[in-house]
C-alpha cells in the first residue's frame, strides 16, 4: 500500500509520501540506539516531566489533531477530539504512576529491578491512530525505552504529528521517531539487532507474520489483534441502558474497533423488545460528513474495508440471514450529497436469523454491522460467546449476581464488563487471548512488558 493521506469521505488525496530509503532507516536506528544509551539513565522525574508536557501539548491541540485524524481515517470529529484527550490521560497516568510501577520488588532473599530493553518497534493501525500509539509510547518512554513507529500507510500525517508531540514536549532527539516505511521494509527493522521488542496492534494475519519474524530473531512481542466481542443480554437486564449502550458499543469509530460489540446474544424473552429498540436506534442515525457535529457515522477508512464488510453481509444474506436494518449500499449512496459520492460509506446494518457456517460465525466484522443471535438460556449463550477464535472482550447484562459470576468465570476473554461496554483504561491491563493477542498493554502489566526483570542477590 502506498503511503498516502486520503480523505475517506471524499476520496481527495492530500499528499503521497516517499518511503525512507535503507540508508535513512539505518540513520534513524543509529540515532535511536545512541539516544538509548543516554536516555535509559535519565531520571523518572525528567521522564515524568516530559510526559506531562506531552499531555499539555495534546490538550492544547485537541481540535487540530482531531481534524487530522478525521481527514485521514474518517471517524466523527467529536470522537477524534475525545481520542486526543484520552492520549493526554495516558501520558499523565504514567507520568504520575510509572515510577511506582517500576519500583524494586524486595523479598527476604533478594530483589527484582526493572530495567529497559532498548529500541521498541511499534507497528500500529489506522483505526485509533493516536491512542494506539500513545498507549504503548507513554509507558515505554516512562520506563526508559526508546521507540520507532511504523504506522499504517493511510495515516502518515497522524504518524508525523505524533513525533512532533514528543519533540515539542522536550523528549531528547531520537527518543521517539516515526519511520515512514512500507510493510516490506518493516521486516528488516524487526531483524535489526538494535531493536529489542515489537508491539503490534492489527489483524490476526499481520500479528502472526510479525510474531514469526520476531521469533526468528528472539525478540519480545506484544500483540493486540482482532475480536468478535459478544454482548450478552439476559432477562434481568436494564433494557434501557443495554440498548443505549449497544448502539455506542457497536458503532464506535464507525464500527471499526477491535473491542466493539459485534455479536448480540439475546437470552430468552427479552429478544423481541431488545431487537425492536435497537432497530429504532439504528434507523435514527445520521450517516455523512464526519467533520459535521451532527454526523453519527462517517466513512470506513479505505475502499478495501468497505468491500470486505459488504461482502461479509452479502455472504450472510445468501446463506439465509435476514437484514433488519441497512445493508443497501446503493440506497445509502443515493442519499448522500454529491461531494461524498466517492466516500467509503456503509449503512448501519443489523442482521438476524444468521445460519451456522456464515462469516458471522467465525470472522470479525470491521464496520457498522450488528449481528443478532437468539438463545434460550445462559449455558447456550456462554457456549456461543466462546465459539469464535477470538477472545478479546465481552459485555454481559444481568442484575443476577449468580449469572454475573458465571459470565466472569466462564467467558473466554481478556476482559469482561458487566452492565457496561468494553473499553480501554490506562489504569487497567488490556489485551486478549486465543487469536486476539499476546501480552498486555496499559496498567502496571503494560509497562512491565518491555522490561528486563533483573534478579538481584547481594551476599
Amino acid at each position: 500500500m502506498a503511503i498516502k493521506s486520503v480523505n475517506p469521505a471524499t476520496g481527495k488525496v492530500y499528499k503521497t509520501y516517499t518511503p525512507l530509503t535503507s540508508e535513512e532507516i539505518e540513520q534513524r536506528l543509529a540515532i535511536g540506539a545512541n539516544q538509548y544509551q543516554q536516555y535509559r539513565w535519565t531520571s523518572f522525574s525528567d521522564r515524568s516531566n516530559w510526559l506531562q508536557a506531552a499531555a499539555d501539548y495534546l490538550e492544547d491541540h485537541t481540535e487540530v489533531l482531531g481534524r487530522i485524524m478525521t481527514q485521514e481515517m474518517g471517524k466523527p470529529v467529536g470522537a477524534a477530539i475525545a481520542e486526543v484527550k484520552k492520549c493526554a490521560w495516558v501520558c499523565r497516568h504514567y507520568a504520575e504512576h510509572g515510577a511506582d510501577y517500576l519500583a524494586d520488588e524486595r523479598s527476604d532473599i533478594g530483589y527484582v529491578r526493572y530495567q529497559p530493553l532498548g529500541i521498541i518497534l511499534a507497528v500500529m493501525p489506522w483505526n485509533y491512530p493516536l491512542w494506539q500509539v500513545f498507549r504503548l509510547a507513554a509507558p515505554a518512554l516512562m520506563a526508559g525505552n526508546v521507540i520507532v513507529l511504523k504506522h499504517a500507510s493511510n495515516v502518515p500525517k497522524c504518524a508525523l504529528s505524533i513525533e512532533q508531540v514528543f519533540r515539542k514536549a522536550g523528549f531528547p532527539d531520537g527518543a521517539f521517531q516515526t519511520l515512514l516505511i512500507s510493510a516490506e521494509q518493516t521486516a528488516a527493522v524487526i531483524a535489526d539487532e538494535r531493536v529489542r521488542g515489537v508491539s503490534l496492534t492489527g489483524s490476526g494475519p499481520a500479528g502472526a507474520e510479525v510474531a514469526a519474524l520476531a521469533g526468528q530473531h528472539l525478540k519480545k512481542v506484544v500483540l493486540e489483534l482482532g475480536g468478535s466481542d459478544p454482548f450478552i443480554v439476559l432477562p434481568s437486564a436494564d433494557l434501557d441502558q443495554a440498548v443505549e449502550t449497544a448502539v455506542t458499543a457497536r458503532l464506535q469509530n464507525n464500527g471499526q474497533s477491535c473491542i466493539a460489540a459485534k455479536r448480540f446474544i439475546l437470552v430468552g424473552n427479552i429478544a423481541d423488545e431488545f431487537e425492536a429498540r435497537l432497530m429504532d436506534k439504528f434507523n435514527g442515525l445520521t450517516v455523512g460528513d464526519p467533520m459535521q457535529p451532527e454526523t453519527d457515522i462517517g466513512p470506513l477508512a479505505t475502499p478495501s474495508i468497505l468491500r470486505a464488510i459488504h461482502k461479509q453481509v452479502h455472504d450472510c444474506l445468501i446463506a439465509g440471514a435476514k437484514v433488519l436494518v441497512g445493508g443497501n449500499l446503493e440506497k445509502l449512496k443515493a442519499s448522500l450529497p454529491s461531494e461524498l459520492e466517492l466516500g467509503n460509506f456503509y449503512p448501519p446494518t443489523i442482521l438476524s436469523h444468521i445460519p451456522p457456517g456464515t462469516p458471522a460465525d467465525q470472522e470479525e466484522f470491521f464496520g457498522p454491522v450488528a449481528l443478532i443471535f437468539r438463545v434460550q438460556d445462559l449455558d447456550t449463550a456462554i457456549q456461543l460467546a466462546n465459539s469464535t477464535p477470538f477472545g478479546l472482550g465481552a459485555s454481559g447484562w444481568t442484575q443476577d449476581s449468580v449469572e454475573q459470576q458465571r459470565l466472569i468465570n466462564e467467558i473466554d476473554a481478556g476482559a469482561i464488563f458487566i452492565n457496561s461496554m468494553v473499553k480501554s483504561d490506562p489504569r487497567l491491563p488490556f489485551g486478549g487471548i486465543k487469536q486476539s493477542g499476546i501480552g498486555r498493554e496499559l496498567g502496571r502489566h503494560g509497562i512491565l512488558e518491555f522490561m528486563n526483570a533483573k534478579t538481584v542477590c547481594v551476599s
